[in-house]
C-alpha cells in the first residue's frame, strides 16, 4: 500500500494519556502509516517523546518498546491527587482520597489545593514525573531524523502558548507541558522565543494540543487528533466533584475548540474563493476518541495511575484506533473525516 503521511495532535490528561499509549501501539502496526510531526501537551507530549526516540532508536519496534516502558513507569508513581508534595503529610495518601471522594462526593485535592501549596517543601519538592522524564534518550529526541515533535506549555506570567521543538526539548520543558499548578511547582525553562528563563505550568490552558505548528507547508494535510478529553457530557454535573470535573475539562478543551473554530473559518473562505488554494492550510481532519469510556472516568483519575487502569485505557485506545482504521483507512491522505464544524456543535 502507498504510504501515506499523517501528523498527530494529542491531548494531554494525566494517567488518561494511557488511551494515547494504545491508539499509538495500534498505528505503529500499519506500515504504510507515516507519522511526519507530533504536537503534544503534558501526556500527549510525554508520548511523542517516547514515540520519535523510540523510532529513532530501531524504528516501529523501538517505538512500542518506548511507550510501554514509559507507561510501566508511570504506572510505579504514587497517588498524586494530593500531590506529591502531600506525601510526607498524608503517606496513606491513596486510601485517604478513596474514602473521601466515596463518603463526601467531593475532591479532596480540590480542597488541598486551597490550603496547601507545592511550594510548601521549598526545595526539598521533588517532581514525580522527573525521573520518568530523564529516562528518555534527548539526543533522539531532539533529533532531525523521524517525526518533528511539538511541545507545549503555557507561560505563567503571560498566560500564553510556548511551543518547543528541536533543541529547546529539554526534560524541563516536557515537565512544564505536565505542570498542573496546585499539584507542582511552575518549572523554569528558556522561552523558546526569546531565550530567557520564565516560569510554565501544563500546556492544557493554552494549547491542548496546539495545532499551528502543523500547519507547516512542509508537513500533510492529514491531522488525526486523539482525544482524551471528552468536549460533550449529556449529563448536567450537579455533586461538587462532578461539577469540578466538568470545569477542568471545559478549561482544557477551551484552546482545541478555538483552534477548530480557525479552522472551519479557513475551510469556508477557501470554499468559498475568498482566499486561493494553496495560500492556507486545508486541514483534512480526522479524531480518534472514546467518549464513552471518558464519560465513566472522573477527572480524580488522571492522577491516580494504577496499572489496571492504564491497561484499561491502553485497549480502550488501541480498539479506538483499530476502529477508525476499518471505517477511514481508505479516506486517509484523500480527505477528511470530521468536520471540524461538528466538533463545536
Amino acid at each position: 500500500m502507498k504510504t501515506v503521511r499523517v501528523n498527530l495532535a494529542l491531548q494531554g490528561g494525566g494517567a488518561h494519556g494511557a488511551f494515547t499509549w494504545g491508539v499509538l501501539d495500534r498505528l505503529l502496526d500499519e506500515e504504510w502509516l507515516e507519522i511526519a510531526a507530533i504536537s503534544g501537551t503534558s501526556a500527549g507530549a510525554l508520548n511523542g517523546a517516547a514515540f520519535k526516540a523510540g523510532m529513532a532508536q530501531d524504528g516501529r519496534a523501538g517505538a512500542r518498546l518506548a511507550l510501554d516502558q514509559l507507561w510501566a513507569q508511570v504506572g510505579t508513581l504514587s497517588d498524586m491527587r494530593l500531590g506529591a508534595w502531600m506525601q510526607p503529610v498524608l503517606p496513606f495518601a491513596a486510601a485517604v482520597t478513596n474514602a473521601w471522594e466515596t463518603a463526601f462526593n467531593t475532591s479532596p485535592q480540590g480542597i488541598a489545593a486551597q490550603l496547601f501549596s507545592p511550594y510548601a517543601l521549598g526545595d526539598a519538592w521533588k517532581n514525580p514525573l522527573a525521573p520518568v522524564v530523564a529516562a528518555f534518550d534527548f539526543s533522539k529526541v531532539c533529533a532531525d531524523a523521524g517525526p518533528r515533535l511539538f511541545v507545549c506549555a503555557t507561560n505563567v506570567r503571560s498566560g500564553k502558548a510556548g511551543v518547543f521543538t528541536g533543541k529547546n526539548i529539554t526534560p524541563d520543558a516536557i515537565l512544564a507541558s505536565g505542570c498542573l499548578p496546585t499539584a507542582f511547582q511552575a518549572v523554569v525553562v528558556p522561552d523558546p522565543v526569546t531565550g530567557e528563563m520564565d516560569a510554565w505550568w501544563d500546556g492544557g490552558y493554552s494549547g491542548n494540543p496546539a495545532l499551528f505548528p502543523l500547519y507547516d507547508k512542509g508537513l500533510p494535510d492529514d491531522l488525526i487528533i486523539v482525544a482524551i478529553n471528552p468536549i460533550h457530557r449529556d449529563r448536567v454535573p450537579k455533586t461538587p466533584l462532578e461539577i469540578q470535573d466538568r470545569i477542568n475539562e471545559i478549561s482544557f478543551n477551551a484552546p482545541l475548540l478555538r483552534d477548530l473554530r480557525a479552522m472551519a473559518f479557513v475551510k469556508r473562505l477557501l470554499g468559498s474563493g475568498a482566499l486561493e488554494p494553496g495560500s492556507m492550510k486545508d486541514v483534512a481532519l480526522h479524531l480518534i476518541a472514546d467518549d464513552v469510556l471518558m464519560n465513566d472516568l472522573t477527572a480524580s483519575s488522571k492522577l491516580l495511575p494504577t496499572p489496571a487502569l492504564l491497561e484499561r485505557l491502553k485497549a480502550a485506545g488501541q480498539a479506538a484506533a483499530d476502529q477508525f482504521l476499518t471505517n477511514h483507512r481508505d479516506a486517509l491522505g484523500k480527505r477528511g473525516t470530521v468536520d471540524p464544524l461538528a466538533l463545536l456543535d
